[in-house]
């Protein structure tokens, strides 16, 4: 058993500041160590992918990253971890509890992911060794996980049997007003085309944002519209953009961010608008491009059409909430939103369908990241 304080210090000493995760009893010390620190950021997040994409997005902004979580939660851990961290060669540690491990008694819902977990990382070729049990063991494992990662800018994973880690009691509890807003509705109209939507945003835009497009066919219209080194492309991890601004933000509150959503996607992970909620970041502007379709595979209706996204965004503590539909008003609110505070969301109904003749990104994942991230540390802080 070790203290909390010897492996968290250690992974300071190595350049590790952000935390994310979903709290596990096993993991309990360790988190209660990092929240109770001025010097650590630990952002909860409301389900293990979503907190794959806060780690991720606070990478791209310069920090190193740790991701936290039970290993039942890895099966949350899956589609991002192999659809974004693998293609945009993501690194960072993973912390991964060993839950259900054969031999010792837990409950039942832990007993195939127990026996399965180190396959798991395996069939993800995520490389593992046990978390360390001894203070002695420290060293040699954080050298191990940071040789790994320099060789393959990939993450690195430590899985934690029960009682590694010596009790710490959390003193420090984040607090959170809320702001009570109700969404500001725009009259009806004709709806605009995805591609002039974008276009709108893209021109009220100063050009130090950075604009985060969701996977499909709303990253390729941002290409498509204009490449530039401000802009990443999720090609994976559907409904991680929103978690993936909010990591840019909290990383670097300096950095504006803007994410083009959709609604498919954003209904894949509404638990982000609480987390974003509770964190404020101000530099975030949430925009979704509503066309009530799964528009990149086919047309198949989504749940947007009775969903309320600038409700929700207003019930979760945004600060400003826009429901919109005529082109006219989006350009109206987006001229505003500069001398406002986020987070703010702007919901968007547009059109179904995209260009006949659209194309894809057609620089590489890794590449647009590498880019990215040199624009982001390009700017004054």
């Amino acid at each position: 058993m070790i203290e909390a304080r010897a492996f968290v210090d250690r992974l300071r000493e190595a350049g590790y500041s952000h935390y994310s995760g979903v709290p596990c009893s096993f993991l309990k010390p360790f988190i209660n160590y990092v929240i109770n620190s001025d010097s650590l950021d630990y952002v909860t997040a409301a389900s293990e992918g979503e907190a794959v994409g806060i780690s991720l997005g606070a990478h791209l902004a310069g920090r190193k990253t740790v991701t936290m979580c039970q290993n039942s939660g890895l099966g949350n851990m899956v589609n991002p971890l192999t659809s974004l961290n693998y293609p945009f060669r993501i690194p960072g540690i993973l912390i991964v509890t060993w839950r259900g491990e054969p031999g010792i008694p837990d409950e039942p819902q832990h007993e195939q992911m127990g026996a399965i977990t180190h396959r798991l990382l395996e069939t993800m070729d995520i490389p593992w060794r046990a978390f360390p049990e001894e203070e002695s063991e420290i060293e040699a494992a954080i050298t191990e996980a940071e040789a790994s990662i320099e060789e393959r800018q990939r993450p690195f994973a430590f899985v934690m049997r029960k009682g590694s880690v010596a009790p710490y009691a959390l003193t420090k509890q984040e607090q959170t007003d809320f702001v009570s807003t109700k969404p500001e509705i725009f009259p009806s109209g004709e709806r605009s085309t995805r591609t002039a939507a974008i276009e709108s945003i893209l021109a009220a835009l100063a050009g130090d944002e950075v604009v985060v497009a969701t996977t499909g066919k709303t990253g390729r219209e941002l290409f498509t519209v204009a490449d530039n080194d401000n802009h990443l492309y999720v090609v994976g991890g559907m409904g991680t953009a929103s978690a993936i601004g909010l990591g840019i933000n909290h990383a670097r509150p300096d950095q504006r961010v803007v994410v083009l959503d959709g609604d498919g996607a954003a209904l894949m992970k509404l638990g982000v608008f609480a987390t974003i909620g509770r964190y404020q970041p101000e530099g975030l502007l949430h925009v979704i491009l509503d066309n009530e379709q799964h528009d990149s595979t086919g047309g198949q209706s989504t749940a947007s059409s009775n969903t309320d996204f600038a409700g929700i965004a207003a019930a979760s503590n945004y600060r400003h909430t826009y429901s919109v539909e005529r082109p006219g008003d989006l350009s109206t609110i987006m001229e505003t939103l500069p001398e406002q505070s986020g987070p703010a969301l702007i919901h968007v109904k547009i059109r179904p369908g995209s260009p006949s003749d659209l194309g894809r990104p057609t620089v590489k994942p890794h590449e647009v990241k590498e880019r990215f991230m040199q624009f982001i540390s390009r700017q004054p802080r």
